[in-house]
């Protein structure tokens, strides 16, 4: 089964996907350009760890052996730390970072074309941006009633009691004298007049006594000549 240049590169993309998914780093692929009479690309994977590196060779071969591609010839099987696997049109490295410290395997493919082999991510297919369903704006909410506190009324500052200039003790004695003085000729003035008022009282009942005996005496002599002629009727 003859295979062409173009298969060769599918098997060189599909071995770093293979070293990719072990964590080989850096992974590259190379297009000889019929440069080499041995292969038409080289896939160079750095790993680092002898472990690392069984685990990539296995991967590659697991994944070229489900498309019946099987490796012709493995080169540093007694190696630990590099190892080259023959498929054909495609040579792939993988070494250790000590390996290409020594052997510098990577300028030895510096020169021919990179070929990218890295799986780009499928375009999102175009999807017409749809508005955004308006929203009804919402109603602002109705504000409470502010509660006024009461204004609490501060205790007006007590404005300190003018002091009185104190009384001189002669002077109060003195005017109390005075007070008392003409308090008493009040009285007096009002007792002299209720004296008066009595004398003439008590005159004026005299007089009518004196009037009153009067009529009396009128009256008896008026009644005595009465009483004479009736005893004269009499006998």
């Amino acid at each position: 089964m003859t295979m062409s240049k173009n298969d060769f590169k599918k098997i060189a993309v599909i071995a770093a996907l293979a070293g990719d998914s072990k964590k080989a780093s850096p992974v590259r692929v190379y297009d000889l350009g019929g440069k080499s009479t041995i292969a038409d690309y080289a896939v160079l994977m750095e790993v680092e760890s002898a472990p690392q590196l069984d685990a990539v060779e296995e991967e590659v071969s697991i994944r070229l052996k489900h498309l019946g591609v099987y490796c012709l010839h493995k080169e540093g099987q007694q190696s630990k730390n590099w190892k080259v696997l023959d498929y054909g049109g495609v040579l792939v490295h993988v070494y250790e970072k000590k390996a290409e410290e020594f052997y510098a395997i990577a300028k030895h493919y510096a020169d021919n074309k990179p070929v990218e082999w890295e799986e780009k991510p499928a375009a999102a297919p175009a999807v017409a941006a749809r508005k955004p369903a308006e929203v009804p704006a919402e109603k602002p909410a109705a504000k409470k009633p502010e509660v006024k506190k009461p204004l609490v009324k501060k205790p007006a500052a007590k404005k300190p009691a003018a002091k009185k200039p104190a009384k001189k003790a002669p002077v109060k004695k003195a005017a109390g004298k005075k007070t008392v003085k003409k308090a008493a000729a009040k009285k007096a003035a009002v007792k002299k007049p209720a004296k008066k008022t009595a004398v003439k009282k008590g005159a004026s009942k005299k007089a009518a006594l004196k009037k009153s005996a009067a009529k009396k005496a009128a009256k008896v002599k008026k009644a005595k000549p009465a009483a004479k002629k009736v005893s004269k009727k009499k006998k």
